[in-house]
């Protein structure tokens, strides 16, 4: 048995190697690679995944598959066989041909989907919508699926996720979110988020972010931080975690915020047992829990009164145009104001799951068959208005504003809000460990919520699936109401509610 597992672990270290091989590949495309290096870069990313997915597939670890059917006693074993076989029939179950022919016409949606986007009419996006939602139903169907078609593409973002599952907790979400909107739109107290809109100098912030990251634990001995168009975590290794961001100079939150989400999925990567770093043992579990380390440190932490009692003063000597007469609480509050908007990316954190909500319920619709691609404008624009209590005047600003369903990935955006629920929920539980924890944080010492993470969350990559871990870590299944009760009572002290 255990000549058998070490030829497959050898296997997957190697498949492994070759996924962090192309995430570098692609962090210097974005990073530094020179404009003229694009087509040499494409033809390398294509080597390499080819490369991977013929070791995937490959009838080699098909037959050491069937030989560890039996129960293997040792932990990382058993995760690395089980992920292994679980990565093995998806990928087995797709033929080539379906794959290449859904790369041809995603290569085609997407330029369709700039082009509708910038004259902000759907109608020259749907006919590649159309043909990629049929090829992706077929995906599903040779995946195979208990229930909703749907849950074949969700299980490629977020393993062990169901359609119904999720929809019975954005459902526990849905009422109180439009509620506690319309509260804080009508509280007497507003926050002026124009105070994070004024002259940021881009070198400053640079500085200040960096030295965020570095002291709530990013190790910068095994990191780096770089400028992107797309800000991005990409780590191939615990010694090797790359972030990258941007600044815009009348934009405090892009680049101090971005940069403390991203650090958050940094710290995670950086977390992973370097013991069993190319394996399943080694990577990160979902991307709800990947997304979960990130924005409790953006939000729950990044942009609590407590973790600016610490830094306001030095931000003010770092930005004392900007900041010198703003007091404390002003700034907080403009760090968290709550208003719908058109735009996904710039919600806040109330209303981003609404945002996130409507997209589930209309992607999977599609995929389902129950709603026609033509009908999507006008199913988008009056689930909006139900949501948000806003109507999109143009397809730019509605159902043509994501990359996402141009690129075929249907069943990723579900992700996003189970990233802010489980956050809540291991915030909820770091807390009850650590009753002192403002106090830590209102001194600047971030060390033990770090560690305690690392101990509970980051250390343990695929062991456990995303919703036992969160059981395990919290003593409860993921649940909207930790995070409904860490907005209520955050945001209506923010309000004067």
């Amino acid at each position: 048995m255990s000549g058998v597992y070490e030829q497959l672990r050898t296997r997957i270290r190697e498949i492994g190697q070759l996924s962090a091989v192309e995430a570098m590949l692609e962090w210097d495309q974005e990073t530094y690679m020179p404009r003229n290096g694009l087509s040499a870069r494409a033809e390398q990313l294509a080597l390499v995944a080819q490369l991977a997915h013929e070791r995937r597939t490959s009838q080699e670890v098909g037959e050491l598959l069937a030989q560890l059917d039996g129960n293997i006693q040792d932990e990382a074993a058993a995760t690395n066989v089980r992920e292994t076989r679980r990565n093995y029939e998806r990928a087995t179950r797709v033929p080539a041909e379906l794959v290449g022919r859904i790369a041809r016409v995603a290569a085609g949606a997407r330029e369709a989907w700039k082009s509708a986007r910038e004259a902000s009419q759907f109608s020259l996006f749907a006919p590649h919508l159309t043909e990629l939602l049929e090829l992706k139903r077929e995906v599903a169907d040779r995946i195979g699926f208990v229930e909703h078609r749907y849950d074949a593409l969700l299980d490629e973002y977020e393993p062990g996720a169901t359609r119904s599952r999720i929809a019975g907790v954005f459902d526990g979400l849905r009422r109180p979110l439009i509620e506690l909107t319309r509260r804080l739109g009508e509280a007497r107290v507003q926050p002026d988020p124009s105070i994070l809109e004024r002259h940021y100098p881009a070198e400053a912030q640079s500085r200040f972010a960096r030295m965020l990251a570095e002291t709530i634990g990013f190790d910068f001995k095994s990191g780096r931080l770089d400028i992107s168009v797309h800000p991005f975590c990409s780590g191939t290794s615990p010694g090797d975690v790359r972030l990258t961001t941007r600044f815009n100079e009348r934009s405090f939150s892009s680049g101090i915020f971005g940069v403390l989400h991203e650090a958050g999925h940094g710290l995670y990567e950086q977390g992973l047992d370097p013991e069993h770093s190319f394996t399943p043992r080694g990577l990160a579990v979902s991307l709800g829990i990947h997304e979960s380390q990130s924005l409790m440190w953006e939000c729950m932490i990044g942009k609590s009164h407590v973790f600016w009692e610490h830094f306001y003063p030095q931000c003010q000597q770092t930005f004392p145009e900007a900041l010198k007469s703003v007091p404390l609480n002003a700034f907080v509050a403009a760090a968290n104001a709550v208003r719908p908007s058109f735009i996904r990316v710039e919600a806040d954190e109330v209303t981003y799951s609404l945002h996130i909500i409507l997209r589930f319920e209309l992607e999977s619709a599609m995929i389902e068959g129950s709603l026609d691609v033509d009908d999507i404008p006008e199913a988008w624009n009056a689930k909006f208005e139900s949501l948000l209590g806003i109507r999109p005047e143009t397809d730019k600003d509605g159902c043509l504003q994501d990359i996402h369903w141009s690129t075929g990935t249907f069943g990723y955006f579900p992700t996003y809000s189970l990233g802010k629920l489980n956050a809540a929920q291991f915030f909820a539980a770091a807390r009850s460990a650590m009753p002192d924890m403002d106090e830590r944080i209102r001194r600047g010492e971030f060390a033990t919520l770090r560690e305690w993470l690392r101990e509970n969350v980051h250390c343990h990559g695929q062991r456990y699936r995303a919703d036992e871990l969160v059981r395990r870590v919290t003593g409860q299944s993921l649940s909207s109401e930790p995070f409904l009760k860490y907005v209520r009572n955050k945001y209506e002290a923010i309000y004067g509610l």
